[in-house]
């Protein structure tokens, strides 16, 4: 049975200055942070947000959202593979970020790597 074929799931959306995060529908509409409405950032169906006073975990958050990954996993209908890895510290991203620089790799590929140095070969 496909996970996302049969119901319209909501997604997630982030406002990183905030460090908040809400689900709503994927419409097409400009969903607002209910703090500083700004718009916030679509950040797929598989995030998991830090809690608020995990600096480290926001700024990986912001990081990876800037390099343009979303936390999806799952083909469309949800049968598809896994969920990919994701940095959730500011020493992950650091660590990925340091190997990319050495390496001549694209800043989304490092990050999106579970082991940054499975890079380098």
């Amino acid at each position: 049975m496909c996970r996302y074929g049969e119901i319209t799931y909501k997604v997630h959306y982030v406002c990183v200055p905030c460090r908040r995060s809400g689900k709503h529908a994927r419409d097409g509409a400009e969903h607002r942070c209910p703090e500083c409405r700004v718009p916030m950032v679509f950040a797929g169906h598989d995030f998991a947000a830090p809690p608020r006073r995990d600096r480290s975990g926001w700024a990986a958050v912001a990081a990876v959202l800037a390099a343009g990954l979303k936390y999806d996993g799952f083909e469309s209908c949800g049968c598809g593979r896994e969920p990919e890895f994701r940095p959730r510290t500011a020493a992950q991203v650091r660590a990925r970020r340091r190997v990319a620089r050495r390496e001549g790799v694209p800043e989304a590929t490092a990050l999106a790597a579970r082991d940054p140095h499975d890079l380098v070969g």
